[in-house]
């Protein structure tokens, strides 16, 4: 029986406790037991946990502890937008999901402002909510936005976390981290997290750090023990439609978030789903900011049954209700498989992921294989059985060379820039030879609390 330790037992400040508390954790999970002494007692870090581990609330309570014990009369912060801590994500959604978590855990202290910047709102708004905030969590594009209009400085940072580094570093945002790196370079801290560190990633995120320590509790190839993955051939799109309308149907399904390769696809899923009787809405990087918070906020009170998303939304939403996720569309890339599924089975839950494929996508199949190490169990409907002859992929899972992609470079378009057995290891890196940054892109696009009040197990809550 893995055994836990509590919140209390890491050391943390009284108002973190509290806060804890009041939210219905006590127990730390595996990657917050390792990563908040960690962090707490200094130097660089990358973090690699699966989805749903308690990533957020890993670095969040770590950094909140050094900002009380910093300021420990609570006094209140100047009105310069000077943050001491900045925390970078790759999406929106990320972004306003970490900053809800860092406000729900200082509500007993004093003297720490959190403030959020992103694409999508209005400038003059931000610019007003930065000043006197000690920490920022921020998406990279207006950040840099804001500094090059001097409305915020970043020489004063202490610690800079990037979450979901591998997202931010691998889709194109080499320029804007590069920039804010050389802005807070005084910073005495960098931590780095993300579900995968493929190796050109942990090269290009250890170009940013100073000889990081590396924590791993998980990898692609580490089984979801808790979440059942199938598949199903399809003949043709339409195929696919007859599927997804019979999968959809099933009464088990509390919410499920299906996954669409491009912004049209999913509306046009969408209006196919409600077509047929379900209540499914989209959600794509080129809505409105206002747009997508609303559908996410329906999402979360339960008022969506069906979302049906890009790639967007893979990372940064954590909705313990969500029992399944269908890949109607392929990834762009293999490892986004892993961050699709990881939006179910969580807070300690069981999920489904079901992958619809066509036989022409075999290739893609075997690419997400190769990568998690994994078979994917092919399953039939009776009565929606594939007409055309299924011929199984010849290899066995992991016979390829692990993490290769599939899809080009996984490019995307300029509205997802802004909106788009476990092991303990520390060790160090050397720094790579060579720029800090190789290649270019274009940019693209939880926290890991698992939702509140009690486990319906009746056992203590833990941040998952």
């Amino acid at each position: 029986m893995t055994m836990t330790i509590s919140f209390k037992e890491l050391g943390l400040a009284q108002p973190l406790l509290q806060a804890t508390e009041a939210l219905g954790y006590t127990q730390a999970t595996p990657v917050q037991e390792k990563v908040i002494p960690a962090a707490i007692s200094g130097g660089d870090w990358m973090v690699s946990s699966q989805t749903g581990s308690g990533k957020t609330a890993a670095f969040l309570l770590p950094l909140l502890n050094q900002l009380i014990a910093s300021n420990p009369n609570g006094k209140p912060v100047p009105g310069r937008a000077e943050p001491q801590v900045l925390i970078l994500c790759p999406t929106r959604e990320l972004a306003q999901q970490v900053s809800t978590d860092a406000i729900n855990l200082v509500k007993f202290a004093r003297g720490i402002r959190i403030a959020t910047i992103m694409g999508g709102m209005p400038y003059g708004k931000q610019i007003a909510q930065i000043k006197g905030a000690n920490l920022v969590v921020a998406t990279p594009g207006r950040l840099l936005d804001l500094c090059n209009s001097r409305a915020i400085r970043l020489d004063k940072v202490k610690c800079m976390i990037l979450d979901e580094a591998d997202r931010m570093l691998d889709l194109g945002f080499q320029d804007d981290i590069e920039a804010i790196h050389e802005l807070c370079s005084a910073r005495g801290q960098t931590l780095m997290f993300s579900a995968t560190f493929a190796p050109r990633i942990m090269q290009l995120a250890t170009s940013l750090m100073n000889n990081p320590g590396r924590i791993e509790l998980a990898s692609a190839q580490d089984r979801h023990e808790n979440i059942a993955q199938t598949l199903h051939w399809a003949d043709s799109v339409a195929h696919k439609h007859k599927l997804l309308d019979h999968l959809l149907s099933d009464p088990t399904i509390e919410q499920a978030v299906v996954f669409a390769s491009t912004q049209v696809d999913s509306e046009t899923i969408a209006d196919s789903l409600r077509a047929d009787g379900h209540q499914a809405t989209a959600l794509h990087g080129a809505m409105p900011q206002a747009v997508r918070n609303r559908r996410l906020q329906s999402l979360r009170k339960g008022q969506t049954r069906i979302l049906v998303a890009t790639d967007v939304a893979a990372r940064g939403i954590d909705v313990p209700t969500i029992t399944h996720v269908i890949n109607f569309g392929l990834p762009m890339k293999a490892e986004d498989y892993v961050h699709r599924i990881g939006r179910t089975g969580r807070a300690g839950r069981s999920g489904v992921a079901i992958t619809l494929a066509e036989h022409r996508d075999r290739s893609k199949i075997r690419a997400i294989e190769q990568y998690t190490q994994q078979p994917l169990q092919a399953e039939v409907i009776p009565g929606l059985e594939p007409q055309e002859k299924s011929r199984k992929p010849s290899h066995r899972p992991g016979s390829g060379r692990p993490g290769r992609s599939f899809g080009g470079k996984g490019g995307s378009n300029a509205s997802n820039r802004q909106g788009e057995g476990k092991s303990f290891k520390q060790n160090h890196f050397g720094k790579p030879s060579g720029p800090k940054f190789a290649g270019s892109g274009k940019p693209s696009s939880g926290p890991k609390f698992g939702g509140s009040g009690k486990s319906s197990s009746g056992h203590k809550r833990s941040f998952a």
